[in-house]
């Protein structure tokens, strides 16, 4: 059996049921819906065959094309969708819910699936997303000089119960020239603004919702323009921590790191470093005195986030002080000021 359904009711039926991508490989990784897996029709190659001999030699050609170059593959796709869907129902989506996966949906009704399409494909999706990404969400953000530990700290106010986004983890990078960690392969910009959207999706607006301090770029990936201006507008919650606290956190994290990737990280910012701290933190580096290079590194990185800070709106940073770097005991500190000052 195969049905169509709406956007509505395809994410629905996610919840349960595994989605079948269509699309080539490049298609899938520019971005795709939360949770599929990809079963391409077309390589990326052939994608563009076909595409030539359509608009060349029109439509039938084009089909006829087509079903010589998957003809020997059908065999191959449904015992792959049969291993991802043993129960033998699945979600298909193509880019607008075409040709593509209506020759899938076909294959695998005929082999005994229970077929769900998607309406108008993951175009449909994309504009949701990107809708999600226009509107007003009631933000609050947790600001703090580098090593302050936020990230954690951001975690461990969720296991408590409180509505947090992690941006640095949709980006897959730590927000610094250093934060790839010299291993984190980000998204691609299309797919973090689609994760970005899904988990906004599912936030209760009544509620405060908790994002780190972040610059519009997050690596290479760019935080969508209507929610970094209602970020820059929000109220802040910053805490302090010492720099020999932040020092000792930022050791165990980037103290480890390949010597030649740290140097590379440093090369990126020696302009805005500086000439005499730059060869100062190579040198720091290469002599694994880990902890001067952050040191010194750390001096560029506070400047920076002190200049931020201070372009916001007095009135809406608030300032929390902290001895130490303990996630769960700093978390539920920041949760009661939050409701007992910020939520006044």
């Amino acid at each position: 059996m195969i049905t169509k359904l709406s956007l509505t009711a395809f994410l629905q039926a996610s919840h349960h049921q595994s989605i079948a991508d269509v699309r080539t490989p490049a298609e899938f990784e520019q971005g795709h819906i939360h949770n599929a897996f990809n079963l391409p029709l077309f390589t990326n190659d052939e994608r563009v065959i076909i595409g030539t001999s359509y608009k060349q030699q029109g439509k039938e050609t084009a089909i006829l094309q087509a079903f010589e170059l998957i003809g020997p593959r059908w065999a191959a796709f449904i015992r792959e969708a049969e291993k991802k869907c043993p129960d033998k129902k699945i979600l298909l989506n193509c880019w607008r819910g075409g040709m593509r996966s209506a020759s899938m949906a076909w294959a695998l009704n005929i082999y005994g699936f229970e077929v769900g399409l998607l309406e108008n494909g993951y175009k449909a999706y994309r504009t949701y997303c990107l809708e999600l990404l226009e509107k007003e969400y009631p933000i609050l953000i947790l600001g703090g000089s580098t090593g302050s530990a936020k990230t954690e700290t951001l975690q461990a106010m969720k296991t408590l119960g409180e509505q947090v986004i992690d941006l640095e983890g949709l980006a897959n990078h730590q927000g610094s020239s250093f934060g790839s960690l010299g291993k984190h392969v980000q998204p691609s910009q299309e797919q973090f603004e689609n994760m970005l959207a899904i988990e906004l999706s599912q936030m209760d607006l009544s509620k405060n919702i908790w994002l780190e301090n972040e610059s519009v770029l997050i690596g290479k990936r760019v935080i969508p323009k209507k929610l970094f201006i209602q970020m820059n507008e929000a109220k802040v919650l910053n805490i302090n921590i010492g720099r020999t606290e932040r020092i000792e956190f930022l050791n165990q994290v980037y103290g480890v790191l390949d010597k030649e990737f740290l140097k590379e990280s440093v090369l990126k910012i020696s302009k805005r470093l500086g000439p005499n701290e730059s060869n100062m933190s190579i040198q720091a580096i290469e002599e694994g005195n880990m902890k001067e290079f952050i040191r010194l590194v750390l001096v560029y990185y506070d400047k920076t986030y002190a200049n931020g800070l201070s372009k916001r709106k007095k009135e809406l940073v608030y300032e929390i002080n902290f001895e130490n770097i303990d996630a769960t005991k700093n978390a539920k500190a920041i949760i009661d000021f939050c409701y007992q000052v910020i939520n006044t």
